[in-house]
């Protein structure tokens, strides 16, 4: 039985409690629901209040204005109808009484008074020590409905582009922090009362409880429609116990498929031929690494669509799923509940899959399977958590040792950062003595003499002078060289060695593309040195 099926039996049993009502109360029932999407109600005759008060609609006057009827429900007192009764007889009229239903009394006053739609402030980020805008914005979460609070935060955090909404316990008041940007900037702070209403709405969506003292991950989604456009908002819950109450995150992930794809991240044309050259190979491995946050997941699922043709079939394990994807064999794995990596990519590689996907290699006995599940004709693509390139096959080494089969197997590292593009606003001006030096060593370029910076400069509508955010992107190809160091072919295996010896392959360094970009103006060097 569907959802209208269900909602017509609910009302045809009220329509026939409130008949029998009718019956002991002695009055006529009326069934509305022939005529309650188009009758008029007549003007004049009550006040709206007195219509909400006391739950009477006018029906109808004739016989010369002195016939009157009246709707009443089960909520209307007896005393206000026997009085209406004696007003009308004391002035020569009649007035006739009507029982209907609870439903339809609301769905007549919400034809005869709809409900105003109440524009509340968008929420603004304040600049730093800004207390005023963080005390207006506190007071308009204050004004909002009960019904619409957790909703218009979510709706003003997508608005914003905010990645996160932090909800932390102080004290004596709830703090509410949005990321946007990668930057945690403090938005409003919200009384006890709300707070609880706030969770109560998370729990109920994201399946997650409110009394939980351990803690818990959830998931919901939510239409944003805006401007006519409507897009689907994926978000994930994360909540932890804390000295003063439960603190919840929900990480944001505006899902739109068409916009994962590798040509939208901002790569050069040898960047985006390396990554198509390595994933178009039928097997291998290819790592991306990176913290939080600094896009790896948007990349991975953008080489996943740049691969989702009709003669793959692609697989991805996942902790939890953040895109759903068309075409795509998407598993999730609960890792909180037992569930491994490692058993699901042994489980799915007897499926045929020609691309599978581990959301993440954590532990020895995952990264020996993919690895195992890269030489056997499968492209395997996942995250590892490392600073770097070159410190992914340290670490790599440090988890399954030093492994022949490892040098073989993987073929492309990806380490990726998000910085702060700098807005229209920016303002160009000569680097100091310092700053040229830094760009000589870090660039390998001594003879470089003037060049031109830019600084962020705050206007109304981007508050640190910065809008947007843009990909850098350090990617090492392994060359016979790089493979030397993982078969232990080469005594020292170390970072810096690794990376010197890709260096000489062509490779650029995260900082050293994050310096590119700020001599280009997109960005800082401040905002290079906050992001490496």
């Amino acid at each position: 039985m569907d959802e209208q099926e269900i909602q017509q039996k609910r009302r045809e049993s009220e329509e026939a409690s409130t008949a029998e009502r009718a019956r002991i109360l002695g009055l006529p029932y009326l069934d509305t629901r022939k005529f309650e999407d188009y009758m008029p109600l007549v003007q004049g005759l009550l006040t709206v209040p007195e219509m909400h008060k006391d739950y009477i609609l006018p029906l109808s006057k004739g016989g010369g204005d002195q016939h009157f009827q009246f709707m009443v429900t089960s909520q209307t007192p007896r005393s206000l109808i026997l009085e209406m009764r004696q007003d009308y007889a004391d002035k020569g009229e009649h007035a006739d009484f009507f029982l209907i239903s609870g439903s339809a009394y609301r769905a007549l006053m919400l034809r005869y008074d709809p409900p105003k739609e109440v524009k509340y402030d968008d929420i603004k980020i304040g600049g730093e020590g800004d207390s005023e805008t963080i005390a207006s914005v506190s007071q308009t979460l204050s004004q909002v409905s009960t019904e619409k609070v957790f909703d218009f935060l979510i709706d003003q955090a997508d608005k914003l582009g905010a990645s996160d909404i932090h909800i932390e316990n102080m004290r004596g008041e709830i703090r509410i922090r949005m990321r946007v940007d990668g930057i945690l900037h403090p938005v409003a702070k919200i009384d006890k009362d709300r707070y609880r209403i706030f969770m109560g709405e998370l729990s109920s969506r994201s399946n997650v409880s409110t009394a939980s003292n351990k803690p818990q991950s959830g998931h919901m989604q939510k239409e944003i429609t805006r401007n006519g456009a409507s897009h689907l908002l994926n978000i994930r819950v994360e909540t932890i116990p804390t000295m003063y109450g439960q603190d919840a995150v929900l990480r944001l992930f505006n899902f739109d498929e068409s916009l994962l794809n590798l040509d939208l991240l901002g790569l050069s044309e040898e960047e985006l031929g390396q990554i198509n050259e390595v994933v178009s190979h039928p097997r291998g491995l290819v790592l991306m690494v990176g913290p939080t946050g600094s896009g790896k997941s948007t990349t991975l699922y953008s080489m996943l669509n740049a691969l989702n043709t009709t003669d793959r079939k692609i697989i991805t394990l996942e902790d939890p799923i953040e895109y759903g994807i068309t075409g795509i064999s998407q598993i999730p794995v609960n890792t909180n509940a037992g569930g491994s990596f490692a058993d699901g990519l042994r489980s799915v590689l007897r499926l045929d899959p020609d691309v599978v996907m581990v959301g993440e290699i954590r532990d020895a006995d995952t990264a020996k399977t993919a690895i195992q599940a890269s030489i056997t004709g499968h492209l395997v693509l996942s995250s590892f958590h490392a600073n770097s390139t070159a410190a992914a096959f340290s670490r790599m080494i440090d988890l399954i040792g030093v492994n022949p089969i490892f040098a073989s197997s993987i073929r492309l590292i990806v380490a990726q950062r998000l910085v702060r593009k700098l807005s229209d606003s920016k303002k160009a001006r000569l680097a100091t003595e310092a700053e040229l030096n830094y760009i000589r060593k870090v660039l390998d370029k001594p003879e470089m003499n003037e060049v031109t910076l830019y600084d962020a400069v705050p206007t109304e509508e981007s508050p640190f002078g910065y809008a947007g955010r843009t990909v850098l992107m350090e990617q090492l190809i392994v060359s016979d060289e790089i493979q030397a160091f993982i078969r232990g072919d080469v005594a020292d295996i170390n970072t810096n060695a690794i990376e010197t010896a890709a260096k000489k392959n062509g490779m650029l360094t995260l900082e050293q593309k994050g310096v590119l970009l700020a001599l280009k103006g997109e960005t800082t060097l401040e905002e290079v040195s906050r992001v490496i």
